[in-house]
């Protein structure tokens, strides 16, 4: 025993960083608890909203049958209705894209591969464009099933990824698929384009610039009639007052 008390005598710094120890461990202990606490308050308020949500689910609508049916088609209708806006929107979108390089003359010229239908991509696009085109329901009013939305929904998806496809493949190569006359061809048909729009030059060089870029085209791209008459519209607007009339010559 004395032994002990020799070793409390000469040892007796050692009560201080051992309290200090003590005293880590402790806060540590304690701020442990405090966070398994705070986490099982989380986990109590997650299971008390999963359980009102879940009475909130099976508690039947105040009201009449006959007031909780129309109630629930009204709510049916609602959704498909601004499902199907959705995707008009979306159809539309898609739509407009490709009539801007249908109807553009120069986008034709620039990207011909987005107005044949010979390449796989582009033709792969107008099947899926057909299929949206022949699913679309009339309006939003419209009453559809379930599976006519998803077969809808499915088809605009594939519409808007065939043409993303297809108008990067364009893009890519261009008129790379063409010889190097052809090209040449379809560069002085962008050159006389620009003189056949532009407000600076005569009438006169207008209407023989149009008519060169309709030879030029001719046999390389298939203009469609609507391609034709816009261009034929921006001719006849650059024209001065009183010459505008005219129809350029075809």
């Amino acid at each position: 025993m004395g032994e002990f008390y020799t070793f409390l005598a000469g040892y007796w710094w050692l009560a201080f960083p051992l309290f200090g120890v003590l005293a880590s461990v402790g806060g540590a202990w304690e701020r442990n608890a405090r966070r398994r606490h705070k986490r099982r308050l989380e986990v109590l308020q997650a299971k008390a909203s999963l359980k009102a949500a879940s009475r909130a689910a099976i508690t039947p609508p105040e009201g009449t049958p006959a007031e909780q049916a129309a109630s629930e088609k009204s709510t049916h209708e609602g959704t498909i209705a601004g499902q199907l806006e959705r995707l008009f929107a979306e159809h539309d979108e898609v739509s407009a894209r490709w009539l801007d390089y249908e109807l553009d003359v120069s986008k034709v010229i620039a990207f011909p591969a987005m107005s044949d239908g010979r390449q796989p991509l582009t033709a792969a696009f107008l099947r899926a464009k057909r299929v949206a085109d022949g699913l679309r329901p009339a309006s939003t009013k419209a009453r559809v099933t379930k599976e006519q939305l998803a077969d809808y929904r499915s088809a605009v998806t594939d519409f808007e990824v065939a043409f993303d496809v297809a108008e990067r493949d364009a893009r890519r190569i261009k008129d790379s698929n063409f010889t190097e006359l052809e090209r040449k061809r379809l560069a002085t048909a962008k050159q006389l384009l620009g003189v056949a729009i532009d407000q600076a030059a005569t009438p006169a060089e207008r209407q023989l610039a149009y008519r060169r870029v309709r030879e030029e085209l001719d046999g390389l791209l298939s203009l469609s009639d609507d391609a034709i008459d816009g261009l034929e519209k921006k001719v006849a607007l650059e024209l001065p007052s009183g010459l505008g009339e005219a129809r350029p010559e075809a």
